[in-house]
């Protein structure tokens, strides 16, 4: 085992769950078991091995269809270069810098991840990545937690559920209760609920999302900062869409002292969910609080530019008791096509993807919008999501959709049932005025036969 265990240990865990001896656990109950040998297909050489994946692969038609769907995994260009350089051996083979004299070019690489990360956040520090943008969360809410010894936390119903899905799981082992903030009509957090909740200073952070699930623009406005700063809670930033930090101001501007991320945007594949890179910045008061690693920039002993692991809060290197998070590693590799990807788009080209993202979400909003028995169901700005309201269960809509191969968008209903009529759509710099004219000659279709049923 991992973590060593004494007979006693072993036997008290079996006792527990009610299991007679560890090999009990390896055995297969007969309700499942097979019965007669798999029906494997024998050994095949390579090209019929390739023939047979490509038929699998062709069974996956969703790849040629419109899509709309945004969500928290983004459809965005990835440049070639990316795929050339970051699968190169190097790269793939020693991505964990344990033994930093030896991983000097990864080390480098993150140092230069962080660096791209404090300019887009306007943080003093980031972090060598984590798992992805849910866990970074939950990790910088715990900073928050850590920083001023409160128990509780004050999160926005505008940040996306799956994200508050795993901070709750986090907190449920911690004992720390989560309270919401409610959700404007203009789709954006109520921030004087915000503010007369953290009067009562028993909140650790304030949490918004940036923009938010509905892709609306959301911060702190002055007065909400006031509030906050005066209760001394942490502001803390979330950012789901990596793009906007293109065009949008920076989360330090409204006074975010946690920003926690996810960097998926930036060239890496959406790939099912995952693998993503998280992120985590701060300002310099949360130096020592923050989880994973920090790569610094020094000299060796001749004077030549070292790159060193300046700060390891983990618990595989200093005592476990002290250690700020239990995530053993981060997701180097991720962090690199990441990396590669804001190198290569460089500051203009980061500007003009966000810019493309702007409009093409625009040219959704105003396709949609212009239709008979559609909507816009919030008013605020959006970056590249939009909220319509079909006023009529979303989820019919979107089934009709998908037989005119068209993944129209996410019925919001699934976690918001006062809005089970809305879906949210997505528009990228991938996404062709021709895509979105389809969308909406089919949807005005769908809504027009729907609405006469």
């Amino acid at each position: 085992m991992y973590t060593p265990h004494t007979e006693a240990d072993v036997r008290a865990m079996l006792d527990a769950i009610g299991v007679g001896s560890l090999e009990e656990l390896l055995e297969v109950p007969d309700v499942v078991a097979l019965k007669a040998p798999l029906d494997v297909v024998p050994a095949l050489p390579e090209y019929q091995i390739a023939r047979r994946f490509e038929h699998f692969a062709a069974k996956n038609s969703g790849v040629d269809y419109a899509s709309f769907l945004g969500a928290g995994s983004y459809r965005h260009y990835a440049p070639p270069a990316i795929a050339a350089l970051a699968m190169r051996g190097e790269f793939l083979t020693a991505y964990t810098p344990y033994q930093a004299e030896v991983s000097q070019g990864y080390l480098q690489a993150i140092y230069e991840w962080q660096t791209y990360i404090c300019l887009l956040t306007g943080m003093d520090i980031a972090n060598a990545s984590v798992y992805d943008g849910a866990t970074a969360l939950a990790e910088g809410a715990i900073m928050a937690l850590n920083a001023n010894g409160r128990k509780k936390l004050l999160v926005s119903r505008a940040i996306h559920p799956n994200y508050r899905a795993v901070l709750k799981t986090y907190c449920d082992g911690l004992d720390v209760q989560i309270d919401e903030v409610a959700i404007t009509a203009e789709g954006t957090t109520d921030l004087g609920a915000l503010a007369g909740a953290v009067a009562s200073k028993e909140y650790a952070a304030a949490v918004l999302q940036s923009p938010n699930f509905f892709g609306n623009v959301d911060a702190l406005s002055n007065a909400a900062f006031d509030a906050v700063s005066a209760s001394e809670t942490v502001p803390v930033a979330v950012v789901a869409e990596a793009i906007s930090l293109g065009a949008l101001a920076p989360p330090s501007t409204w006074g975010a002292q946690i920003v926690a991320g996810e960097a998926q945007s930036f060239g890496v594949a959406m790939a099912y969910g995952g693998p993503y890179a998280g992120f985590i910045a701060s300002t310099k008061e949360h130096l020592r609080r923050i989880p994973g690693r920090l790569v610094g920039k020094s000299l060796d002993a001749k004077g030549r530019i070292a790159y060193v692991l300046t700060l390891q809060a983990r618990e595989q290197h200093i005592r476990r008791e002290r250690a700020t998070s239990n995530i053993c590693t981060n997701q180097a590799h991720c962090a690199l096509i990441a990396t590669m990807y804001l190198a290569l788009v460089g500051k203009t080209g980061l500007r003009d993807v966000a810019a493309l993202n702007l409009e093409r979400a625009r040219e959704l909003a105003t396709a949609t919008s212009s239709l008979d028995g559609v909507d816009l169901k919030f008013s605020a700005p959006f970056f590249n999501e939009v909220v319509v309201d079909v006023h009529q269960p979303a989820g019919n809509v979107l089934a009709e959709l998908r037989k005119r191969r068209i993944l129209g968008g996410v019925d919001l209903g699934r976690w918001y049932p006062e809005l089970s009529s809305c879906i949210l759509m997505n528009a990228t710099e991938l996404t062709t005025t021709g895509e979105i004219q389809t969308l909406a000659n089919a949807l005005g279709d769908i809504v027009r036969v729907h609405a006469n049923v």
